[in-house]
């Protein structure tokens, strides 16, 4: 007898791959969105402190020219906070596209993997029926030889 051989092996195979690549982008998407998400968050934090530091100094008093660098320091910070978060709103769209095409793949792949297991089980309960009537025929045949025999 031969062994089970699916259909769409190959198929099969090449969807497994596209799913292992696209995981693999979808991880380093993931990864870039953290990146850019943590440069934010610390020029946040920058210009949070900067706030503070320049009320402190207000409170006690400073220059004109301490003020107006403090104001373009905010500014500019600003400036750079809206870069990143666009930067940050791009990469989780893209993390986000990622994600669904992985989901697309996954399932694609599931689809495969059942095709095959119910195949497989078509296969094997064919076999049983061929084998138990194979040996049927072999006991009747055993069975015509005993009694020729007689």
């Amino acid at each position: 007898m031969t062994s089970y051989k699916y259909r769409f092996e190959k198929v099969l195979t090449v969807r497994e791959q596209e799913r292992d690549e696209t995981e693999m982008a979808y991880k380093e998407a993931i990864q870039q969105f953290e990146e850019v998400a943590t440069v934010l968050y610390d020029q946040m934090k920058k210009k949070e402190e900067t706030l503070k530091e320049q009320q402190l100094r207000m409170a006690t008093g400073f220059s004109i020219d301490n003020l107006h660098h403090y104001s373009r320091y905010i500014d500019m910070l600003e400036m750079q906070i809206d870069q990143t978060q666009q930067e940050v709103i791009n990469s989780r769209s893209k993390m986000n596209w990622y994600e669904s095409q992985l989901l697309e793949k996954n399932i694609e792949v599931k689809k495969f993997e059942k095709m095959k297991e119910i195949g497989k089980q078509q296969y094997d309960a064919e076999m049983e029926y061929v084998e138990a009537n194979l040996m049927d025929e072999l006991s009747t045949i055993k069975f015509r030889s005993k009694e020729d025999r007689w």
